[in-house]
């Protein structure tokens, strides 16, 4: 998908990752609606700050219809609470669930007609290395990205006749609010992670891993994980 002159929507874009990917379809030519629940707090030159949250089903349809001129959506919302699956808050579990996976699904189906109405595009879904890698600790933020992940793949095979190309990013630890205790030398940085989802996008990769710890854990994934410990 040629990035100059598209015209994007980028959910969760007042900081971190979703700035990034903002910022550098800017720069490459895009037009660009900056989306956050709370959008007087993007301060972003050159876009447009669109009121958007994911888990209000109202707001996801009046983004879309504001953004009628959509060609890409880019799902980039989330939200990390460190809820165990047995443990953990079950409200935490069930919110995690709402953003990560029911947020993505919501705005497809909202701007799905629209990119197609528009000529066809492409949309991307930001996961994680726990896509497929799914400690306990974490167990539900985990679960929410496997689930995004099904539903990137699902979705692909919908969209494809519709002309709408569906991709997914996957990175561990990137410098950004949301890994803040974790050791510098352990993160990618957010700027190459947008650089290298944009680039997916343009050449159509329907899954880009960002960082060496994610390729990793992809080329194990044929590997039988071992029984615990009883």
């Amino acid at each position: 998908m040629e990035l100059k002159n598209a015209v994007a929507v980028v959910t969760g874009a007042n900081r971190g990752l979703g700035r990034h990917l903002a910022a550098q379809l800017v720069e490459r030519g895009a037009k660009v609606y900056a989306a956050a629940r709370r959008p007087e707090l993007i301060d972003l030159p050159g876009v447009t700050p669109l009121r958007l949250d994911v888990t209000d089903h109202a707001s996801v349809e009046e983004a879309a219809r504001i953004a009628s001129d959509a060609t890409l959506l880019i799902n980039n919302a989330g939200v990390l609470t460190g809820a165990a699956l047995i443990g953990g808050d079950l409200d935490e579990v069930r919110r995690e669930m709402e953003t990560n996976f029911f947020g993505p699904l919501a705005t497809t189906r909202a701007f799905a007609p629209v990119i197609e109405g528009n000529g066809g595009g492409a949309v991307l879904n930001v996961l994680s290395v726990l896509s497929w890698m799914h400690p306990g600790g974490v167990g539900s933020y985990a679960a929410s990205k496997a689930a995004a992940w099904a539903l990137t793949g699902a979705t692909r095979d919908e969209l494809a006749p519709r002309g709408i190309a569906v991709s997914a990013l996957h990175v561990g630890y990137m410098d950004t609010d949301m890994a803040a205790a974790v050791p510098a030398d352990r993160k990618t940085a957010a700027a190459d992670v947008a650089a290298q989802a944009l680039h997916g996008i343009e050449t159509g990769l329907p899954e880009i891993v960002a960082d060496e710890v994610t390729r990793q854990v992809k080329q194990s994934l044929a590997v039988s994980p071992q029984p615990s410990a009883v």
